[in-house]
């Protein structure tokens, strides 16, 4: 009625006028505007930002009105950079602008909750039991045990309270600690730095326990093998304001405009400065409208195309004409110029290991580590000389470890020859092909290549001479540019390495090739190295994925943009920039309470526990160099990690096959010494290492915790696999046990089924993980707690703030295990109290055990064995007291460990005294045992124990780690503190405003106001050598098992076929639509983060209401498909049902199926199981690459997110076809619904 009067009364609301006319007073109500500014006032703005490993970072406002959180807006407070260059502000995406949604959605986990079935158990028998002996019982009824497990995924949750909730686990630890032994806990959390102490939370936990943190850089398949080789250091990267310096963007497999949306105004500002822009992906991706030129090479075959800009980029400006510039660099800052000893083979020699001042007769020669240094030619000398800067200086402590262009033994300046062209001695050298063997991107070619290599002859101490030749003259050889001119093939010619061979396998035009690797390396000649590749993880996720990798990064290296501002290579994946990691990693793995922490590369982890193993069709022999001798290589994969894990090469877990407490009560017992007693039980075969039996229960993982993670919805690679065997879960698996039998791990006839007794999940969201779980406890989101946060993309450290208190029962993940520690020990006196706990580690990269092997191929149990010798030949062996009846005091507290070794990383150590004094004075302990400790009870001490013990928020922490590094390379480094010395970083002046973290030597490059943060810079500008064996960037690879897999350089090899698309399971399973095999891709997703966002109603309805596959017009039209069609993927791993996206932008023979949609919404039934659909991973299945096992050997040693093997899954193939019944089971009949 009121709208009527206003209408009626609409000419008489005007009063007067004012300001000459140009305004109007009016009698009409404004209390409509009172909703309106109620919406959008605010009590109070508090910062925070999102932890959801988007790499963002970014800061924002947080309202909050009435206790609740209302709204959020970006920040704009950054610190400015230069007059000439950008900001780093806007920061921000739609996705960070919707996060409150999560708050109080429907989807929000309110109260702990658990399994019905198990609730019941676990209530029944405490009438009678104690808690202990109450899980006890229930584990030790197999029909009990197979009764809650069985209903994982299907619902049926109970709400208890936190004291129950926590009495159950902690029962749980305490049963599997006594029984099985402590490395049967496992952890899993990823990307610690989107919120480090949320992580350290559990990890802190698990490692006062001794149980196992599994590592998820590798898992995810995010971590790049190649970097460890290239570089000896895991993914250091420029920051994207870097981008701006650049004159040449290679925008390869990264979707910059989706995928970094608060860095992507970089791009286009770099770009408005006359940058140019070339994309390359094989679908019509959202930047390739912004590039001037789009190269869409066939999916998995981006190695060729690299490897033919590499050929032109050789002929044109190293051979044909010489850059100064580019000779400089190479030869100053890449191992191009070691020398290469040629071992015989059929019908000409082939590259064999680096020459070492080991292998020569002069007494000079001999120094300490002289196995790890590599020689060069000396031009002048005419002689083999020692360079500094190589892996065997590191640790001698002697300032030789640095770039000074001189000679380690006679202190002369030292001139290596890039080129032995000039001695007059060729030989025939034989280089594998791979191109001919895969599943597609083939180009038949020779096996082996025969091509002249320029030689000299140099005399051993055993009076042998060999035949060596330079890195960089083999490398031209194997890149089709041999010493005789007369012979290279022109760009025309289909022979391995041209831009014609490329364009046969990548579909690429040679002439767009050429333009591009002229293009790349005249702008790096140009303007001395500013040539730039953003690169993106979708290339990481295929098999041979380092052979793309560092094909690429050869371009880089020989246009000597590596360590240039504006150059090098943009990795960008997860938020892996852990910036204050030295002050972080005692908090999260207790190093201040002793250790060493039991860590686990995750892939062979789950490879083995989910029994992805007994499945498996590859062979190590099949994949092997035609030039290596296969017969002394183990049949399966499994074997191959099985001997990395003798060999000290990778972690194991669980670790021995018997209870390490047991273990160590018997060692102690002895008389010997503990760790020789455990050494020669390991050597006899008296106990055994429990991945040479992975399927008896006694090393079976029992209680596993996630957080932080959807690791069953987002990264399950073979998830049915996952749901079969770990969870006894029901399942989709259509595969048949594998012909294969290991030669050095048990085989059981059946395979278990539901190894783990107890999956713990901490969501504040009901994601698939949290579906399948037992319990399910409820956590705080990014808006109700205190934590850190810090990214590859910036330099800043951002804080996450509580806004408002965490909402229904939900406790900070601080909180919940710091209650888990406090009922753990309550209920472990009488059960486990002062334990002695055998710890095994792999041979570390970063400490001195990095030098264990040199070389390569030796084995304590096998044909033929050697001296079993811990730290050497095998792992290392440690002795570990536990306090299991100390877990809570030790949790809230920051133990004496730091005081009593200092603090150390990335192989530098430095006092911490002055820092954990000061911490006892400002965060008094609250410990009754440890009173005179600093507390951690809350997560805002955990937060400023990081910040003071962190070089790159303390400034005189950081001057002693800069005179760490300085004492080890001879040279004064203190400079690059930049005069931050006096700075100190708390969670105060974070709060405030954010902050660019202090220069630290834990990292490879320097950052200011002034300067853009870029990775390498101190390895080329203050000659700090690489962590490598040469000290240099490596172009060659010489380990054993990296010869004999024909990838001592970077060659082409084809995705590999997996055999999950036999014929006779499309033929079965015949609907009466047409059936097409497709390589499956899952590339990231647009508006979610992973699966965050993806049960969101608003996303939902963005993408259909739930799961979709992408495919081509083509395949659409052969398939009978039209747009919004259910389809059916499947193979033998598993099968999924979504709706089909037909579009033009997708390549033919290809289907995309986006990062990730969860199976708690809108996902039908299998029309070829009858059950419930699975999810994007269910039609993967991880194959791990042996040469990714590889340690103790330089670079190429195991550390925690370092090197090991990873999930790849985007060589798999699905059978696809179109549905005639979708069944939502929604009906008592099959296909109704």
């Amino acid at each position: 009625m009121s709208q009527l009067i206003d209408r009626l009364l609409f000419f008489k609301k005007y009063q007067g006028k004012f300001a000459g006319g140009h305004g109007v007073n009016t009698d009409e109500s404004r209390a409509w505007e009172d909703t309106y500014r109620s919406r959008w006032e605010s009590e109070k703005i508090v910062r925070s930002t999102h932890g959801v490993n988007c790499t963002g970072s970014c800061s924002w406002k947080i309202y909050v009105k009435s206790g609740l959180v209302t709204w959020e807006t970006q920040q704009t407070d950054y610190p400015r950079t230069r007059p000439d260059m950008p900001n780093h502000e806007p920061r921000g995406c739609p996705r960070g602008a919707s996060y409150s949604w999560y708050l109080y959605s429907s989807n929000r986990i309110r109260y702990p909750l658990v399994r019905k079935r198990l609730v019941e158990l676990w209530r029944e028998k405490r009438k009678m039991l104690d808690a202990v002996s109450a899980w006890a019982a229930i584990q030790n009824d197999p029909v009990a045990r197979q009764s809650y497990q069985a209903q994982r995924g299907l619902g049926g949750f109970v709400r208890v309270s936190w004291d129950e909730a926590n009495e159950l686990i902690a029962a749980a630890n305490i049963h599997t600690i006594k029984t099985w032994g402590p490395d049967r806990l496992v952890g899993f959390s990823p990307i610690p730095a989107m919120s480090m102490l949320s992580y350290a939370a559990g990890t802190r936990y698990l490692s006062l326990l001794g149980g196992t943190c599994l590592s998820f850089y590798d898992w995810y398949c995010d971590l790049p093998p190649a970097s460890p080789q290239t570089f000896g250091d895991q993914t250091d990267v420029p920051e994207s304001l870097d981008w701006y310096n650049s004159g040449y963007l290679l925008v390869w497999g990264s979707n910059v405009s989706m995928t970094r949306t608060p860095d992507a105004h970089f791009y286009t500002e770099a770009r408005y400065r006359g940058a140019k822009s070339v994309v390359i992906a094989p679908d019509y991706v959202e930047v390739a409208k912004f590039a001037d030129l789009w190269l869409h090479p066939r999916q998995g075959t981006d190695s060729a195309l690299a490897l033919a800009m590499v050929h032109v980029i050789l002929r044109e400006f190293y051979l044909e004409r010489q850059v100064p510039y580019f000779q400089d660099y190479a030869t100053r800052y890449t191992d191009l110029p070691f020398l290469v000893i040629l071992e015989p083979s059929d019908a000409g020699q082939k590259p064999g290991r680096l020459l070492r001042a080991a292998d020569l007769a002069d007494d000079r020669y001999h120094t300490t580590e002289a196995d790890w240094k590599p020689l060069v030619w000396d031009r002048e000398q005419a002689c083999p000389a020692m360079p500094r800067g190589s892996a065997g200086f590191r640790w001698e402590n002697e300032g030789k470890w640095n770039l000074e262009p001189f000679d380690a033994v006679t202190g002369a300046p030292l001139t290596p020859s890039l080129s032995l062209g000039e001695s007059g001695e060729m030989a025939t050298v034989l280089f594998p092909y791979f191109g001919g063997d895969g599943r597609f991107g083939l180009n038949e070619a020779e096996p082996v290549h025969a091509r002249k290599v320029p030689v000299r002859s140099i005399a051993l101490k055993t009076g042998d001479h060999v035949q060596c030749a330079t890195v960089f003259d083999l490398m031209t050889a194997h890149y089709g540019l041999s010493a005789d001119a007369t012979a290279w093939p022109d760009y025309e010619s289909n022979v391995p390495g041209t831009p014609a061979w490329q364009e046969a396998i990548t579909g690429v035009p040679r002439e767009r090739c050429i333009a591009v690797a002229r293009g790349f390396a005249r702008n790096a000649e140009a303007t001395q190295g500013r040539s730039m590749v953003i690169l993106g993880a979708g290339l990481n996720h295929w098999y041979n994925m380092d052979m793309t990798y560092r094909a690429i990064l050869n371009m880089l290296m020989l246009c000597g943009c590596i360590g240039q501002n504006g150059g090098g290579w943009a990795h960008y994946v997860g938020q892996e920039k852990l910036r204050p990691s030295a002050g972080w990693g005692p908090v999260a793995f207790a190093g201040d309470w002793g250790g060493p922490p039991r860590r686990m590369n995750g892939t062979s982890f789950f490879y083995a526990h989910t029994d992805q193993w007994r499945y498996e069709q590859l062979t190590p022999r099949e994949q092997l160099s035609p030039l290596a001798s296969p017969e002394k290589w183990p049949h399966t994969v499994l074997d191959c990690n099985i001997q990395a894990e003798r060999r000290g090469w990778l972690p194991s877990a669980p670790q021995l096959a018997v209870n390490p407490l047991q273990l160590g009560q018997k060692a102690a017992q002895s008389g010997q010494d503990p760790a020789t007693y455990v050494k020669d039980a390991l050597v006899s075969g008296s106990i055994k290492l429990a991945c040479e039996d992975p399927d008896a229960p006694e090393n079976w993982p029992r209680n596993m915790f996630v957080w932080r993670s959807n690791l069953l919805g987002a990264s399950g690679k073979g998830h049915e696999y996952f749901m079969k065997h770990l969870l006894g879960a029901p399942n989709n698996v259509m595969n048949e046990d594998s012909e294969q039998r290991p030669d050095f791990a048990k085989w059981h006839d059946k395979a278990p089924e539901g190894k783990l007794d107890l999956l713990i999940t901490i969501d504040f969201r009901m994601s698939t993980t949290a579906m399948f779980s037992d319990v399910v406890l409820p956590t705080a989101t990014w808006y109700e707690k205190s934590d850190l946060n810090t990214s590859d993309m910036h330099t800043f450290i951002h804080p996450l703030q509580a806004a408002v208190d965490p909402a229904w029962e939900a406790r900070t993940d601080w909180s919940i295990f710091r209650g888990l520690a406090e009922t753990f020990q309550r209920l472990a006196k009488g059960q486990l109290e002062s334990e002695t706990d055998v710890v095994l580690s792999p041979l570390q990269k970063d400490t001195p055990a990095e030098l264990a092997q040199p070389y390569g191929d030796e084995i304590w149990r096998s044909e033929h064995p050697i001296a079993g010798v811990p730290g050497k030949t095998m792992p290392q062996i440690a002795i570990v007291p536990r306090r299991y009846d100390e877990v809570y005091d030790r949790y809230i507290t920051l133990g004496p460990g730091l005081e009593k070794k200092g603090n150390a990383d990335h192989g530098l150590q430095w006092d911490t005294t002055a820092e954990i004094q000061e911490l006892k004075q400002t965060h008094p302990s609250v410990s009754v045992k440890y009173p005179e400790r600093s507390s951690l009870f809350q997560d805002t001490d955990a937060v400023e124990t990081v910040l003071m013990l962190a070089p790159e928020t303390n400034g005189a922490v950081s001057a002693r780690s800069w005179k760490s590094l300085s004492d080890k390379t001879g040279r004064d480094l203190s400079h690059r503190l930049g005069g931050r010395d006096g700075d100190r970083i708390t969670f105060a002046d974070i709060i405030t405003q954010p902050r660019q973290v202090i220069n630290s030597p834990v990292c490879s490059g320097v950052s200011s106001t002034q300067e853009a943060y870029t990775a390498n810079w101190l390895n080329v500008h203050e000659y700090v050598p690489w962590r490598t064996l040469t000290g240099r960037l490596q172009f060659y690879q010489d380990h054993p098992w990296l010869r004999d897999f024909g990838e001592t350089f970077a060659t082409y090899k084809p995705p590999i076929e997996t055999h999950s698309t036999p014929e006779a399971l499309g033929a079965a399973h015949d609907n009466g639509n047409p059936v097409i095999p497709l390589n499956f891709l899952t590339p990231h997703q647009k508006w979610g983060i992973h699966s965050t966002y993806a049960e969101n109603l608003i996303m939902l309805t963005l993408g259909r209401g739930g799961p979709v596959v992408w495919i081509s017009e083509d395949d659409a039209t052969r398939l009978k498909i039209v747009d919004n069609d259910w389809v059916e993927a499947f193979n033998c791993n598993g099968t999924l049902v979504a709706r089909a996206v037909v579009s033009q932008r997708i390549p033919s023979g290809a289907a995309f199926m986006y990062h990730a949609a969860e199976r708690t919404a809108n996902v039908p039934g299998s029309e070829i199981t009858g059950k419930r659909a699975g999810i994007h991973n269910s039609v993967t299945r991880v194959v791990m690459k042996p040469t990714h096992m590889v340690g103790g050997y330089a670079h190429l040693s195991w550390s925690f997110n370092y090197y090991g093997p990873v999930g790849s899954n985007r060589d798999e193939f699905i059978f696809l076809r179109k549905m005639n019944d979708v069944n939502w089971f929604d009906t008592t009949e099959k296909g109704q619904g």
